[in-house]
């Protein structure tokens, strides 16, 4: 049958062509409101996440990465790119970003809050995660503890900085540097001056070896008269004093029996024997 003929057929392909013109309308009507003036941004909120203030990330950088991706009106302005942008500014860990009816950005930034500097000049956040910035800035109020460790070890070695640091507390004492080498061997600066051999962590763990100094440090600094210089603590049972000059480059595991020039101090009974 001659679908020209057929009332029904007509009928079909006229709603469907109705529907088409409307849709290239409201298409075309959408199009020409979005960028009447009325839609323009006319401003961008900027907002902590959280209530912690921003205090590092500063305007002029923000400024200008806002100025490159806010392009357009309150509707044709891709958010993603504006968010990718911000998140590229100093001290930004993380920004979102939404629309605020009729004419408004809002920009949420979380800010990186420096714990440490890592051993190539970059820093270490609450969050284990490494960054770039101005370090003058992240030390405004005081000298940050300096952490090292292979690739990839920075979760590592910030738990292990916390654990040492609650347990020397009672001492009144903080650790100013903690490193793990690539044999993973464990060293600690206090903030003293002390310096703690940890080595690897066996049969002993290295928060035990730590424990054991803090317990000996009344006895040991009052038999000495002064603080120790280097406490080596990679012995089952004790430890051995020594002085800067004795420190080996290298991890310095397996040796039979400290040197006669150990000051032979023990936190136990016995003398130590092989180290850990």
């Amino acid at each position: 049958m001659n679908p020209w003929h057929d009332a029904r057929a007509l009928g079909r392909i006229t709603a469907g062509l109705a529907g088409v013109v409307l849709v290239c309308l409201v298409s075309a009507f959408a199009a020409w409101a979005m960028g009447r003036p009325v839609f323009d941004l006319r401003a961008v909120v900027i907002e902590p996440i959280g209530e912690r203030p921003l205090r590092y990330v500063a305007e002029g950088p923000l400024e200008q990465a806002l100025r490159a991706t806010v392009k357009g009106s309150f509707f044709s302005t891709e958010l993603e790119a504006v968010r990718e942008r911000v998140e590229t500014v100093p001290w930004v860990r993380h920004a979102s970003v939404r629309r605020i009816w009729p004419d408004r950005l809002e920009v949420r930034i979380e800010e990186h809050r420096a714990l440490a500097l890592w051993h190539d000049g970059r820093l270490v956040n609450t969050y284990r995660e490494l960054f770039s910035a101005n370090l003058d800035e992240a030390e405004e109020d005081g000298s940050l503890p300096q952490l090292s460790g292979p690739p990839g070890s920075e979760a590592e070695v910030v738990e292990r900085f916390l654990a040492a640091s609650r347990l020397v507390e009672p001492l009144e004492r903080t650790p100013v540097s903690v490193s793990m080498s690539a044999r993973r061997a464990w060293r600690m600066q206090l903030d003293d001056g002390t310096v703690l051999l940890l080595g690897r962590e066996r049969s002993k763990s290295i928060d035990s070896r730590i424990a054991r100094w803090v317990d000996a440090y009344p006895i040991t600094t009052e038999r000495l008269g002064h603080r120790a210089g280097v406490i080596d603590m990679r012995y089952p049972n004790g430890f051995a004093i020594r002085a800067l000059a004795q420190i080996e480059t290298g991890d310095g595991e397996e040796q039979s029996n400290p040197s006669s020039a150990d000051a032979g101090a023990r936190a136990r009974p016995g003398a130590p024997k092989s180290r850990e």
